[in-house]
């Protein structure tokens, strides 16, 4: 930390402000008493920390705390226009990009669906503009980005890899491009890497260091968090388990060209109407929303169907599923012995808690440890939330760093 010496007042003063201000994050407003008592400061000393904090516009002001005799306290909050980011969410079918303030709330958000003749840096330029200026911003306001992508950028070459099927993300001077056309630092992630992020900073994986997170829409993925750190690999493709040979399924050789392996092939959302038909159960009413939607929305359907009335053909369709998908996830736990696997994406949220039990109970018979499976419980557009998370984070650690200023 610059200018600070280990044990100094002015080190303990930054490491108490930073704590300080996780508080406010943590609990919302708080009154000068409360945060001395959360903090263990006295009174006079977490008064000075609050007007420090005030003067260098990180905390504001918010209202008082009645229902108390005597006078109301004075509350303080983050001050929410402190630092602002954005996140974007980029899938085949378009780009969904948001921006929050500091203290995590979405101000504005645009989704921009593709568009044939349009380049990425384009798309990128446009969904993020959109956004911005529905938050009432400029583009320079955004203190950082964060950019969720099927599959991964290799940290050696800059090439996105495992991601065939996304347009016009190929180039090999794309990220220079991307730099020079955004005025903020950006960052990269893959898509289901953020969904386990926004599952470790708020949602099933809190307080959680080893876990795996399984994600099941157009495709299969895991994302993998050993000693709370993600893991993504030599080449950034640690997670990619849509290619694993399974038994059930005949080898896929040359699985990046094909872009699909044994486990997707097994346990993919395309297997699930096929089973439904073996076991002469219809489609669902309908028409699905556009071809790109048409395998998740049909399988969504078929499984939220069954999830609710699980007897008969129902039954051995999620019992069939539950197999399939715990035959994949039985080699990560074999490998990993994680403490928890999260369940996450629209098609198995579908099945809801009778498929979930049902692949713990397959997952027990196939695997030497038992970890818990638990149902992801961030919902509405994880991988975007888990965009902002991360840049938040970031973020934070800049603007909170009060040893700068």
């Amino acid at each position: 930390m610059t200018g600070t010496t280990p044990g100094t007042p002015s080190l303990l003063r930054v490491m108490n402000d930073r704590a300080a201000l996780d508080l406010l994050l943590e609990h919302g407003p708080l009154s000068r008493t409360r945060i001395g008592r959360l903090t263990g400061l006295s009174k006079p000393t977490a008064s000075q920390l609050l007007a420090r904090l005030e003067a260098a516009g990180l905390v504001v002001a918010t209202g008082t705390a009645g229902g108390r005799p005597g006078p109301n306290a004075q509350l303080y909050g983050v001050n929410p226009r402190a630092a602002h980011v954005a996140g974007l969410d980029v899938t085949p079918g378009g780009i969904v990009a948001a921006v929050a303030d500091l203290t995590g709330e979405v101000i504005g958000s645009h989704e921009l669906p593709y568009a044939e003749g349009t380049g990425a840096v384009d798309r990128v330029t446009r969904a993020l503009g959109a956004a911005v200026e529905r938050a009432g911003l400029r583009r320079c306001d955004i203190h950082r980005a964060v950019i969720a992508t099927p599959g991964s950028f290799d940290p050696r070459t800059g090439a996105l890899r495992y991601a065939d099927h996304l347009p016009g993300w190929h180039s090999p001077t794309l990220l220079e491009e991307l730099a020079a056309a955004l005025p903020m630092p950006v960052g990269y992630e893959n898509d289901v890497n953020l969904a386990a992020v926004a599952e470790q900073r708020l949602g099933a994986a809190r307080g959680h260091g080893d876990f795996v997170l399984l994600w099941n829409e157009e495709g299969l993925g895991a994302a993998l968090v050993l000693g709370g750190r993600l893991h993504r690999g030599w080449t950034g493709g640690a997670g990619e388990v849509g290619f694993l040979p399974v038994p059930g399924h005949p080898l896929v050789r040359q699985v990046t060209r094909v872009n699909s392996g044994g486990y997707q092939e097994l346990a993919g959302v395309q297997v699930v109407p096929g089973m439904a038909a073996a076991l002469g159960i219809g489609a669902p009413p309908g028409p699905p929303a556009g071809p790109a939607a048409a395998p998740v929305a049909t399988a969504v359907a078929l499984l939220a169907r069954a999830a609710g009335h699980p007897e008969g053909a129902n039954l051995l369709l999620l019992q069939r599923y539950a197999t399939a998908l715990a035959t994949g996830l039985a080699s990560l736990v074999a490998v990993l012995d994680p403490e928890i696997v999260v369940l996450s994406g629209a098609v198995t949220a579908a099945g809801g808690d009778v498929l979930r039990e049902l692949v713990e109970a397959e997952l027990a018979d196939l695997a030497p440890s038992r970890p818990r499976l638990v149902s992801g419980t961030v919902r509405d557009r994880p991988v975007l939330r888990g965009a902002l998370e991360s840049a938040l984070a970031a973020t934070r650690d800049e603007v909170f760093d009060t040893s700068r200023r």
